[in-house]
């Protein structure tokens, strides 16, 4: 599957099952609520940046577990390696190609908020 920014400078090539795009969500923690775009999990090893590598500006704060990735030029976040579980990237669902976030409502939210790491 392929994945874009909206500019069309970051292309991800994404090596999952249709079945697994069946299952966005959304996490409350205090940057993804802010952001509130659904994801979808992918081992790191399934996830290739094909083109614009060198166009992904990187965000992480905290524990510094958590890097998110955005493009440069338009902004868009289109994946972050995960907190929750560091072997995977979740993916921004609205940057895959053919997938509408809408036809998914309602998609369910994870509690970031208490994170065990926060403990």
């Amino acid at each position: 599957m392929k994945a874009t920014c909206h500019c069309g400078a970051v292309e991800l090539r994404l090596d999952i099952a249709a079945r697994d795009l069946e299952q966005p969500h959304r996490c409350d923690c205090s940057f993804c609520r802010r952001r509130a775009a659904p994801t979808v999990s992918v081992p790191l090893a399934d996830l290739t940046v094909v083109k614009g590598a060198d166009n992904l500006t990187l965000y992480t704060w905290g524990t510094g577990t958590a890097q998110h990735f955005f493009c440069k030029t338009c902004g868009i976040y289109t994946h972050h390696q995960r907190r929750s579980d560091p072997t995977q990237f979740g993916v921004n669902f609205g940057c895959i190609e053919g997938m509408n976030p809408a036809e998914f409502e309602p998609i369910p939210w994870s509690d970031g908020i208490h994170h065990p790491s926060d403990r």
